[in-house]
């Protein structure tokens, strides 16, 4: 019982962030992929692919509004210049959306 309850406070005491999904394991796993608008998309629907996607593309969005001040451009236009590269690199087996709106899996 007291190891039960050792076990108990190590979970209840484990960070959230540190049990949340990584983009790594969520592009591995199928669940997000790369778009040509610089953002990532769920996949699948299910609550921790969605919480991933909404905190990756709020980082995104600050890190386009910074380069955009520094170079002169549009938020939307650094996202298109890094979506393009995003799903250039985007590695085999990986999501990207498509210019149809279509999921396609890399190929190697």
């Amino acid at each position: 019982m007291k190891q039960l309850k050792s076990l108990l406070l190590v979970w209840l005491l484990i960070s959230p962030a540190v049990m949340a999904l990584t983009l790594d394991e969520a592009r591995k796993q199928g669940r997000v992929g790369e778009t040509l608008s610089g953002y990532i998309a769920p996949v699948k629907q299910d609550g921790d692919t969605l919480a991933l996607v909404e905190r990756i593309n709020q980082g995104r969005r600050q890190q386009y509004d910074a380069l955009a001040q520094k170079n002169n451009l549009t938020s939307v236009e650094v996202a298109r210049i890094a979506g393009q590269k995003l799903v250039e690199r985007a590695a085999p087996g990986e999501y990207v959306r498509g210019i149809n709106g279509q999921w396609l899996q890399k190929t190697p």
